[in-house]
């Protein structure tokens, strides 16, 4: 197959601009995000000029940060020796199941200017692109764009960069933004919570001076590695999350500060003794948040302070709350009836369950 000219690729137009419109915004939150991804552009763009001919710059989305786990999404910049820029993208030939690019996202790669796997030189299983030294701003905003919008990395402080040269030895290079440089031979990696916890309190870096509500927007997208624009918010202004068979809400009270990360684990149970006892039983286990009842609904609540917030905290809570509540409606339920949030086909609480002694719930 002949290789297509990256030239003749769908032209970048206005939306791959890099919003100088919103340059002066306000201190709200898409627009400290976005502050972050001008920046993280704007340093690649710097740096890649000054780059020897047959330096590999390597960007990739923190898997350890993002949750991604073996899905490693990553882009390859390599300096040719006339300069000339080639880059590639990871595509789903090298991704698992689970994580593989949709068709609107491999659209979205083409219209950045990505050419399909096989179709650059070299290419491979990846998305391939070539573009001259001088187009060094216009292959910034590719890979940041990639990275963004069809990778889905929340922020630049969830990537990861390294050089080599030709040799393949390490390269020294100036900070791209707020991404964060691999050390050369380091021998101690990162933790998935080290590396989750040094995301967000970068994160938390950016979006501190904003109001609490926006704060925990943030902080809940990055978990669900979405944007806060995404994210399922009910009319009563609280964030729901699906776990499963049960459903989170993440709701923030102003007076005093408070954020509660709680699910209605089961409605229309029969308040019994043993369900008291039971409730009671698993509270003490708990290393945070209790179980209560209150008329028919078994709730599962662990509050969060909103002074001085700690986006730590919150992860944790939400981590917690989506384990916690799709384990416990399944067993509650089995055990007392009623309905879980998404339990289609729920029967009534099992006959005789009155007759078992509270010895079986601990």
């Amino acid at each position: 197959m002949t290789a297509e000219p990256v030239d003749g690729a769908a032209p970048l137009g206005e939306t791959l601009l890099l919003d100088e419109d919103d340059a002066a915004a306000g201190a709200d939150l898409k627009g400290k995000v976005r502050e972050a991804w001008q920046e993280f552009a704007r340093t690649v763009a710097s740096v890649l000029p000054t780059l020897a001919p047959g330096t590999v710059l390597d960007v990739t989305l923190d898997p350890t940060a993002s949750g991604t786990g073996d899905a490693v999404y990553e882009v390859r910049i390599t300096v040719g020796e006339s300069g000339e820029l080639t880059a590639t993208a990871v595509s789903n030939a090298l991704l698992p199941d689970g994580y593989r690019l949709d068709r609107n996202a491999i659209g979205a790669l083409v219209a950045l200017g990505w050419s399909p796997p096989g179709v650059l030189d070299g290419s491979g299983d990846l998305f391939g692109l070539r573009l001259p030294a001088s187009d060094a701003n216009r292959l910034a905003i590719i890979v940041s764009r990639t990275l963004r919008d069809v990778y889905g990395a929340p922020h630049p402080a969830f990537l990861t960069y390294e050089a080599n040269d030709a040799a393949g030895e390490s390269v020294q290079v100036p900070a791209l933004g707020a991404a964060r440089l691999l050390a050369a031979g380091a021998a101690d990696a990162d933790t998935d919570e080290e590396a989750a916890d040094r995301a967000l309190a970068h994160l938390a870096d950016d979006v501190a001076a904003l109001p609490l509500a926006d704060q925990v927007a943030a902080v809940v997208a990055t978990l669900l590695k979405t944007t806060p624009d995404a994210l399922s918010v009910d009319p009563d202004g609280d964030i729901g999350i699906r776990a499963g068979s049960a459903m989170v809400f993440v709701r923030i009270r102003d007076n005093p500060p408070l954020i509660d990360v709680f699910s209605p684990v089961l409605t229309e149970v029969e308040p019994t003794e043993q369900l008291y006892v039971k409730l009671s039983e698993l509270t003490n286990r708990m290393p945070i948040g209790r179980l209560y009842c209150t008329n028919d609904t078994v709730w599962a609540s662990v509050p969060v302070f909103g002074r001085d917030f700690q986006p730590t905290h919150l992860m944790l809570a939400v981590q917690v709350m989506t384990g916690l509540a799709d384990e416990l409606d399944d067993r509650l339920h089995g055990e007392f009836g009623g309905k879980r949030f998404f339990g289609e086909g729920d029967k009534p609480a099992i006959k005789g369950r009155e007759d078992h002694g509270t010895g079986m719930y601990l």
